[in-house]
């Protein structure tokens, strides 16, 4: 990127009248993707349980008392059989997540880079979720096929103390700087309604738009409260806070996927559209997202048939490029644009 993007001009674009900031949304998205075609991804816990961060949302922290099981990393041809159905399904991404706080070397991530290998084998983009990892492990994912590293950084820095203190901000910022030396793209979005302020909600935007480069997709979480965490009592954030979000990351990251993620279950059909409306386009489909439930098959075929939306056409190998949302390919590195040229986008659309 040639020139960041300013915090005070994200706060502006976030205030912005509702329906006014879906309109320009929509008109990014329409200039950089089919706006009839939804990536439909399918994501897996591969190792559930037992982790030593103390994320306060999360029921598989040892840190919170939720009712988990916990279960150890599963074996590689049942992960591929998963794989194979939601490719069946319809799903181009297949996601697995480990509830590691770090990636260790050893015969558990030998066995995480031969499910890459085969997921990569079978035509689809590959990504895991694993927690921290160096150089080296990046570099080993990227030899084995990976198409996208997820690792979020939940909220904004100011704020981010207040859900967790095992891990910092800025050892989030580094692993995501070893994913991109390594070649790999970046899955990177937050969590909204944990207790955050609108300002906060303004950072993390403004954070994940100056990436470099920026996330290849932008995964957009509800938080999901779950029974014996720290928030399991905390309200809901209103539902147009998430539409604006959604549109903002729509117009500051315009190559990116924007992906709707966890807490689809309790928003309305109505709701999700006007999300489809301001620009996202990837939703994760299957019956669960790591432990938490989501929507079943039927109801996104029967959604994205009654908004006349049709799933992204499969994957092949030159459909994800660093920084490029685009099946196919145009190799860019993601925006470049400062922020008059992203406004100056904004009047052309």
């Amino acid at each position: 990127m040639s020139e960041k993007i300013s915090y005070d001009f994200v706060k502006e674009l976030y205030e912005r009248p509702l329906l006014d900031l879906i309109y320009e949304a929509a008109s990014v998205h329409r200039a950089n993707h089919d706006p009839q075609q939804m990536q439909m991804c399918t994501l897996l816990s591969i190792k559930t349980g037992g982790c030593l961060e103390d994320c306060k949302y999360c029921s598989q922290s040892i840190h919170n008392n939720a009712d988990l099981e916990k279960e150890i990393l599963m074996k590689t041809d049942e992960v591929l059989a998963q794989a194979k159905a939601a490719k069946d399904a319809g799903s181009t991404r297949f996601c697995m997540g480990a509830a590691w706080p770090r990636v260790l070397d050893g015969k558990a991530f030998d066995r995480v880079c031969d499910m890459v290998k085969g997921v990569s084998d079978m035509g689809m983009e590959a990504c895991v979720t694993l927690g921290m990892l160096n150089e080296d492990q990046a570099r080993r994912l990227k030899e084995a096929g990976l198409t996208a590293y997820n690792h979020n950084l939940d909220t904004s820095e100011e704020f981010y103390d207040k859900i967790i203190t095992t891990r910092t901000y800025a050892d989030r910022l580094d692993t995501l700087k070893n994913v991109a030396k390594a070649g790999i793209a970046a899955c990177c979005g937050g969590i909204l309604g944990l207790g955050e302020s609108e300002e906060d909600r303004v950072s993390l935007l403004h954070t994940l738009s100056n990436l470099d480069p920026q996330p290849e997709s932008v995964p957009i979480n509800m938080l999901v409260p779950v029974e014996g965490t720290p928030l399991e009592n905390q309200k809901p954030l209103d539902i147009f806070e998430w539409i604006r979000c959604i549109a903002v990351a729509r117009i500051l990251m315009p190559k990116s996927k924007v992906r709707l993620s966890a807490g689809r279950l309790t928003i309305s059909k109505e709701a999700q559209a006007m999300a489809f409306m301001a620009g996202a386009n990837a939703i994760f489909t299957g019956e669960k997202l790591l432990t938490t439930a989501n929507p079943e098959e039927d109801f996104d075929a029967g959604l994205l048939a009654e908004l006349g939306l049709r799933p992204e056409v499969p994957y092949t190998s030159e459909a994800v490029k660093q920084g490029c949302g685009k099946l196919g390919g145009c190799g860019c590195a993601g925006t470049n644009m400062n922020d008059e040229q992203i406004s100056k986008q904004i009047e052309a659309a």
